[in-house]
């Protein structure tokens, strides 16, 4: 597998109309505005991409827009996670064939999978085909964790690549780095720990706060591969608020809201996730104007 996994990779929000349907245009926009802002590659289709509430062919409208709005100016991640291996597989197979660089395959959900059945589906899609794969541990969200045993033997498989872990535990984070090869790239999913999973020798980041400030996020990254660490100190600081105020509304309308007070295509979040209070809109907005863009 020839592709790289490395920088800073938004995971895109999907911007919607009133009605909710997809806003194909503003999807262009965003995708536009982060590859502006010095991102490394975009992922589509993940947990801030509302990918839940997506049916297969809008996800697919999806996948094939941001392909082809980036035009291979930066790799796309495209998200193809679902509960059983055969959809995972057809999801998969699209992506590859409109042209995306890599699958990020979440865990199954509703359903608990033991390590060998884990293993058996992500083995499977493997084989089935031929594209560079990211695993996607997500506990909080699925109730489904990817232990470091398990994923040591996962990276084994060729195509197998790397593995983002939204799971906020550093600890798990550092053990997939000790268990696994030095090619095999751990990405940081809690845009709080960016540059502690760097400094662990993590590759690069999947950050939903990267949507809203592009260019802050690549610095964390740009300073730490330049040395300065004090400088990607300051700016993973500086991102912190941004990141806390995710309490401030049900996932993943803080970003939606962000997004559209800094003047860029968002849109509601689809149903029945509705928009924050004013009292917390009045809060984020005070996180955006002390970072500049509101």
């Amino acid at each position: 597998m020839v592709l790289e996994v490395k920088g800073i990779i938004p995971a895109i929000v999907t911007p919607l109309e009133k009605d909710e349907s997809i806003d194909h245009e503003g999807l262009r926009e965003v995708v536009n505005y982060l590859i502006d802002g010095g991102v490394h590659g975009i992922f589509c289709c993940g947990s801030q991409g509302e990918i839940y509430a997506l049916n297969d062919d809008e996800r697919m409208e999806v996948i094939k827009t941001t392909i082809d709005e980036t035009n291979g100016r930066v790799p796309v991640y495209a998200g193809t996670g679902e509960v059983t291996t055969e959809k995972v597989i057809k999801l998969t197979k699209y992506a590859k064939d409109a042209g995306a660089d890599a699958a990020s395959i979440a865990t199954p959900y509703f359903i608990k999978p033991s390590k060998d059945e884990l293993y058996r589906h992500y083995g499977r899609i493997a084989e089935a085909v031929d594209i560079p794969i990211v695993l996607y541990n997500n506990p909080e969200r699925t109730g489904v964790n990817l232990e470091p045993p398990l994923v040591s033997k996962l990276a084994d498989i060729e195509n197998v690549l790397g593995i983002k872990d939204s799971s906020g535990d550093l600890t798990l984070t550092a053990d997939y780095i000790r268990v696994t090869p030095k090619d095999f790239s751990i990405i940081a999913g809690r845009d709080s720990l960016i540059l502690a999973t760097l400094i662990y020798g993590g590759k690069a980041a999947i950050a939903a706060t990267a949507n809203v400030a592009p260019k802050l996020v690549v610095e964390i990254y740009e300073s730490f591969i330049k040395g300065d660490l004090e400088r990607a100190r300051q700016a993973q600081f500086k991102l912190l608020p941004l990141r806390l105020a995710f309490s401030l509304g049900t996932f993943p309308a803080v970003i939606k809201e962000a997004m559209t007070m800094i003047g860029k295509p968002s849109g509601p979040t689809r149903s029945p996730v509705g928009s924050i209070s004013e009292e917390n809109r009045k809060e984020l907005r005070s996180v955006l104007k002390d970072l500049g863009l509101a």
